[in-house]
């Protein structure tokens, strides 16, 4: 019988080592109070008992709060860790969709130029008028001055597209100059972009509508489906690290959607009703603390 390994989960350690330590600490200061106080031993009733009993409590206080620190420290990390593997896949895939735009405008120019080799210039042009609504529909994703933006919406529409769900795509706003890396702005689109298309799974007329603005103020985008309300007795909670109806290892798109604005200095939001479903976010134009 084949054995698995054994994976290690830095959440549940992290969580345990939290939970021992502060139980130790308790004890040490349960036990600091009952020698002081009731006098359990008489040798240590005075100055050097006291002293002894301080340093120890001292100690392992000091201990507990450094692993507590580092276990706090080792759940953010994981967090980041995370966002960041997520990314990778995110720019695999959208790299894909590139060289697979490429490899198709190469057919399209071959079958052109033969058509015109054998002189069917009808047959040419019709193929050209084709091609062009094709065009055209890609297009619409690159009027952003964000060449990833760009890239993850292409290739998010052309999955929407497979998956028979209707897009409409809103850009008003050059999105130049983002107050944060490109990459992590396309890491928030993506999760709720992927996370709307989930919603729209089982959903007659399933319709995205992806929005993007910018004012004097900052950047600002909307991701909204058609799809199932999502309880309000949940709406506060589904941005919880691990909320998730998916199955065990998921639920942190939303989080680490949220903290990424929420580092640059914006926010993320939810309002879901029985027609639809709108996460929207923003960021202002400088980060917090910048001068200026």
């Amino acid at each position: 019988m084949k054995i698995r390994p054994r994976q290690f989960n830095i959440r549940k350690a992290a969580v345990y080592a939290i939970i021992i330590n502060v139980l130790q600490m308790l004890a040490m200061g349960a036990l600091a109070v009952y020698i002081l106080i009731d006098g359990v031993n008489e040798a240590l009733h005075g100055l050097m008992g006291d002293l002894i009993v301080i340093t120890l409590v001292v100690i392992v206080s000091w201990g507990a709060i450094v692993d507590i620190r580092e276990a706090v420290h080792a759940v953010r990390m994981q967090v980041k860790l995370h966002g960041l593997d997520e990314t990778v896949h995110q720019m695999t895939d959208l790299n894909h969709a590139l060289r697979s735009q490429r490899h198709d405008f190469l057919n399209h120019l071959q079958v052109v130029y033969s058509l015109i080799e054998m002189e069917e210039y009808e047959e040419a042009n019709r193929y050209i008028q084709q091609v062009y609504g094709d065009i055209q529909s890609v297009s619409r994703t690159l009027k952003t001055a964000c060449a990833p933006v760009n890239a993850l919406l292409r290739a998010k529409i052309a999955e929407a597209e497979q998956r028979k769900i209707q897009v409409d795509l809103s850009v008003q706003a050059a999105w130049k100059a983002l107050p944060l890396p490109a990459w992590e702005m396309c890491r928030v689109l993506s999760n709720l972009i992927d996370n709307a298309m989930d919603a729209l799974e089982n959903q007659k007329s399933p319709r995205l509508a992806i929005h993007l603005s910018e004012d004097v103020k900052g950047f600002s985008f909307q991701v909204r489906n058609n799809g199932p309300m999502i309880p309000e007795d949940i709406q506060s909670s589904i941005f919880e690290p691990g909320f998730s109806g998916k199955g065990e290892g998921r639920g942190m798109g939303l989080h680490i959607a949220r903290e990424t604005l929420r580092s640059a200095g914006g926010d993320l939001t939810v309002a879901s009703d029985d027609a639809f479903t709108v996460f929207s976010g923003h960021v202002p134009r400088k980060l917090p603390g910048s001068e200026g």
